[in-house]
């Protein structure tokens, strides 16, 4: 029934683990035409199933065993849900006799995942699973897209039913509204056009509702510059004028500068997290707000909202290009324009090996190419997000409401997997990498052909950069002794491992790993004590950017 149910949903790659209490499902998978992908840790499969997702806008299917099995997951499905990631995760469960009798390798699963899954579920009679089936990814892949989980007993994966597939979904309650209020959206019309200084926030529900082009015909035709979240970035293509950057914390001066003087914010599918608003207090002192969210417990929970609209972002745009007159924005445009010439990051420095050189290598040798890229967390990351031109939306891969350290590799194997025509670079630290260093070996079983790039400081990057800054460089627990070789664990699992320790050698390594038909492993040897630029501290103001010059 499981096996048939995923087929109906055209499931044709799942991610896992298995163990006894999920044998007899791992023995039907045995002759079925889904392909079972082994990695090497649970958390491994649950980040490589939301890679797959985030890449194909499908759902992910993850499969894993009772106890441990169930648990190793939780970081991924914590993951998942904070990014809002479709993924439906199947696990094993004891006998219903032995549940709550502290069996071996019993764990309350559906306990432990409540506060982090859209929703789950219990199996308790088998006439109920093709049912919980079509209704789990109905809600995966609806409304605000989430995680699922399935918990089935072993004995009632042994059970014998009839299967029958519902054709639709009822769910009482769970109605989740798509198209915005037709009011609301000839108000958000009028508002763009009387504004003078409009800013659009974009975020990741631009990229998950497949709304780019509408965003980016909106910023057009109103010449209206446009900021992204970290999760929004590849909305609208990073080359184009009106793009401001990245907003927030590691924002660029432009975007940060334009949010902070903007007379209308135009937030679409992004929930003002504490990463992109800084101070609560002092955001956007002087603007109007529009919010589109298709989750509505977004709207006003962190900045107070002028004109709320629920409903789906692609949808909303459509609409509201139907009634859409654009303001006069020329002075405003050429305000921002200062502000683009002042962007300083020290990255400038052609004579020791910096990060953000990589990276920009990395975008330059790749623009020739469809390229998926996917991050750890740390550094890396936010030099990727200001250094890294993403031109298309389901181009970044990245763990951004959790920063899960551990994520970016299997992740990358999932992305790779649902796009294997693309080249996929995984952006690692030195840290985050070794956390799920084993799926080196999942990369080297299946030949599948991630390269990717460690910077390799010798340390937790991003919490030695604020233990520098705020912390008087008392540096506790931040320096990576005893890190592996990693070209030459990257050759036992029969790898490629190419080292790079000059700004010389960059492009050539690149280039080779590039023309390598397997996966790749680069080892950057950086500058131990390189600092992300632009940073604004926590809890401050957006337009208190700190920029690296004297020491600021």
């Amino acid at each position: 029934m499981v096996i048939s149910a995923l087929e109906h949903e055209k499931v044709t790659t799942v991610f896992g683990y298995p163990g006894g209490a999920v044998l007899p499902l791992y023995d039907s998978l045995y002759d079925s035409s889904i392909k079972h992908i082994l990695t090497r840790h649970e958390q491994g499969a649950a980040h490589a199933a939301d890679g797959y997702a985030r890449a194909s806008g499908k759902p992910g299917v993850v499969f894993a065993t009772s106890g441990p099995g169930a648990t190793n997951l939780v970081t991924g499905i914590a993951n998942a849900y904070m990014d809002s990631v479709p993924v439906v995760f199947v696990t094993g469960q004891v006998s219903t006799p032995f549940i709550g009798t502290d069996a071996f390798q019993e764990a309350d699963i559906t306990g432990i995942t409540l506060p982090i899954t859209k929703h789950n579920y219990l199996v308790k009679d088998v006439g109920e699973l093709p049912r919980i089936f079509k209704e789990a990814f109905h809600i995966a892949t609806t409304g605000r897209r989430g995680p699922v989980l399935i918990d089935i007993p072993k004995d009632v994966q042994n059970a014998v039913g009839e299967f029958v597939y519902p054709e639709n979904v009822d769910i009482p309650g769970y109605r989740p509204t798509i198209e915005g209020h037709p009011g609301q959206i000839n108000r958000m019309a009028k508002a763009i056009k009387a504004s003078r200084r409009p800013v659009i926030i974009g975020g990741g529900g631009v990229v998950s509702s497949g709304s780019g082009k509408y965003l980016l015909e909106l910023a057009e035709k109103g010449q209206i510059p446009v900021s992204l979240t970290f999760m929004g970035l590849g909305g609208v293509p990073g080359s184009n004028p009106l793009f401001l950057g990245m907003l927030g914390m590691h924002g660029t001066k432009a975007a940060n500068y334009a949010v902070m003087e903007a007379d209308l914010i135009i937030a679409i599918g992004m929930r003002f997290d504490d990463r992109v608003t800084g101070s609560l207090d002092s955001f956007a002192p002087h603007a109007k707000v529009i919010h589109v969210d298709i989750d509505p417990a977004e709207i006003g929970k962190n900045i107070a909202v002028d004109i709320p609209i629920v409903g789906d972002v692609k949808k909303t745009l459509k609409r509201l290009m139907k009634v859409f007159k654009a303001g006069q924005t020329e002075k405003w445009l050429e305000r921002i324009k200062s502000w683009k010439t002042e962007e300083y990051d020290g990255a400038t420095d052609k004579d020791s090996l910096k990060v953000p050189n990589i990276i920009e290598a990395i975008s330059r040798l790749t623009t020739d190419r469809k390229t998926i890229v996917t991050t750890d967390v740390g550094q890396h990351q936010m030099w990727t997000a200001l250094h890294y031109c993403f031109e298309e939306p389901r181009t970044l891969v990245s763990s951004g409401g959790l920063g899960t350290m551990g994520y970016g590799f299997p992740a990358a194997i999932g992305a790779q997997t649902a796009s294997p025509e693309s080249t996929v670079f995984c952006i690692a630290g030195d840290g985050s990498f070794q956390m799920n260093i084993q799926e080196l070996a999942t990369a080297a079983n299946y030949n599948i052909p991630v390269k990717v790039a460690i910077m390799n400081n010798g340390y937790l990057g991003m919490v030695r950069q604020w233990q520098e800054l705020f912390f008087g460089k008392r540096y506790s627990s931040t320096t990576l002794s005893g890190s592996p070789d990693f070209c030459k664990v990257a050759e036992a699992y029969g790898i490629a491992g190419i080292r790079v320790d000059s700004p010389g050698k960059v492009e050539e390594a690149i280039n080779r790993a590039l023309s390598v038909q397997g996966p790749v492993v680069m080892d950057f040897h950086v500058e131990p004590e390189g600092n992300v630029f632009p940073m604004v501290a926590p809890d401050s103001p957006l337009d208190e950017i700190m920029d690296g010059r004297d020491g600021q």
